[in-house]
Parts: C-alpha cells; structure tokens; sequence
C-alpha cells in the first residue's frame, strides 16, 4: 500500500544545508498498523509529511497504492495532526460532515455517514455539542471520525495521543484498535511513546539521529485483538520494549 525507495530529504537554511532524512526504504501493507519511533528531531513527521504529500523528497519515491504521489494529499490517505483541526464554530455534526460536503456529497448520505460515525466513535448525545465543550479524549475522537469520514484507505497519525494524560490515552488506544479493525485502514503513525507503538502496531519502526536511517524493525508478535490495560504485564510486550528500548535508548543519548 505504502512503498519508500531510497528516500531522503534536506533542508536549507542560513546555516547552509541539512541532511534531515539519510536514506529510508521500506514497504507498509495493506491493512497493517506501522508505529515509526525515533529520538527528537530525527525526521519522523518529516517522513510522515512526504508521505502525505505535503513535502517532497529530495531524493527516492514514494509511492502510495501503486501510484507516484505528487505534491498534495493523496485522496486515499486521512491525516491527523498533532494539535486538531477541529472548527470551533462547527458542531460535532458540522465537523464530521465537512470532508463530505466539500467533496459533495448527496446530502441524504452525508447525513447517513455522520450518524455511523458518531456511534463509531461513541459520542451519541454529543451532535450539537462544540468543541469547546468536549473533553481532550473526545476532541481527539471527533479529529479521527473527522478522518474516517472521507473513507481513506490509509491513515497517517502525526503523535495522536501525545497531549492526553495516561488514562484518557489508554482508552483511546483501545477504540482506535476497535475502530481499525472494523474498518481495515493502512496506519502509519509517528509517536515518541514506546508504549503506545508496541500497544497498536503489527510493526515498529526505529530511526536514527539525522541523517535518519531505520535501525530496526520489529514485528509485533502479540495477538489480536489487544487488551490494552492487560497486554503490558504480559512477558512478549516486555520482550520487545527491551528489544526496541536498547537500540532506540542509544539514539536518545547521542541526541543529547
């Protein structure tokens, strides 16, 4: 679904160039869940955001479903943002149906999709609720339905969670793992919690200080479905946090 040849990115700027992404190959299948984690400023939203089109390799492709991507957001990928995007003067309703109306949408089905979605996301009760008087917890569902409703075959998830304490977090992880399975979207997600990777993906992806190159990729061996306030005293999830922990620990410290 998701294919990387060779990729690497510089930047200029008044210090001459920067070489923020070395060299990165890698191939994500359809339907699988793929965490990228990496010390601060080793390009991983930057990677995230070639994927998605907002920036363009300097050199490598990328290709999305078969397709060489061009500079803008493919119509197969959903992306969210760290901060969300939400409209504050939008109600929950008006939020979810937006990616809708400006693709025009029939109204009828418009209105269809957004009552699926608000029970996908379970905030029944909440449709003419603003964002203002919605937890962080909600907020960060109602950024995903807002995703989900232009149906993407490909989510691209920019540190979802990272705002949120522990708890709202945890439960978060369990209905993003509910709602995956339901609906079979390619994930890509870029996180600085070891944790949460290993919770959500069938594949972690570890990369270096810039020039950033992939150290490591670790395949999840935990079967589904997750419980996610079980799964970490389980021996396999300790297993591959130390395994993940004594390669991405190393890259902390030379980023110090």
């Amino acid at each position: 679904m998701i294919e990387l040849t060779h990729v690497s990115k510089q930047f200029l700027s008044d210090q001459g160039i920067t070489q923020a992404i070395g060299n990165i190959s890698m191939a994500i299948a359809q339907g699988e869940f793929v965490s990228v984690v990496g010390p601060s400023g080793c390009g991983k939203s930057t990677l995230l955001n070639m994927i998605a089109g907002f920036v363009a390799p300097t050199q490598g492709h990328i290709r999305i479903a078969n397709e060489t991507i061009e500079r803008r957001l493919h119509p197969s990928l959903g992306y969210i943002f760290q901060k969300d995007t939400l409209l504050p003067w939008y109600t929950v309703e008006k939020n979810i149906a937006l990616g809708m109306r400006f693709n025009k949408m029939a109204s009828n089905t418009i209105q269809q999709r957004v009552a699926q979605l608000i029970a996908l996301g379970g905030l029944e009760g909440f449709e003419q609720a603003y964002p203002y008087q919605l937890s962080g917890g909600m907020r960060r569902r109602l950024a995903l339905l807002m995703s989900l409703a232009v149906e993407p075959k490909i989510l691209l998830l920019d540190e979802p969670f990272g705002a949120l304490d522990t708890h709202t977090k945890t439960r978060l992880h369990g209905e993003l793992m509910r709602i995956w399975r339901q609906l079979g979207q390619t994930v890509v997600m870029v996180t600085h919690d070891l944790d949460e990777a290993i919770t959500l993906s069938d594949r972690v992806i570890v990369l270096s200080t810039p020039p950033s190159t992939i150290l490591l990729e670790e395949a999840i061996s935990l079967s589904r479905p997750r419980d996610v306030y079980a799964l970490r005293k389980s021996p396999a999830f300790a297993e591959h946090y130390q395994k993940i922990w004594n390669i991405l620990g190393q890259q902390f410290k030379l980023a110090l």
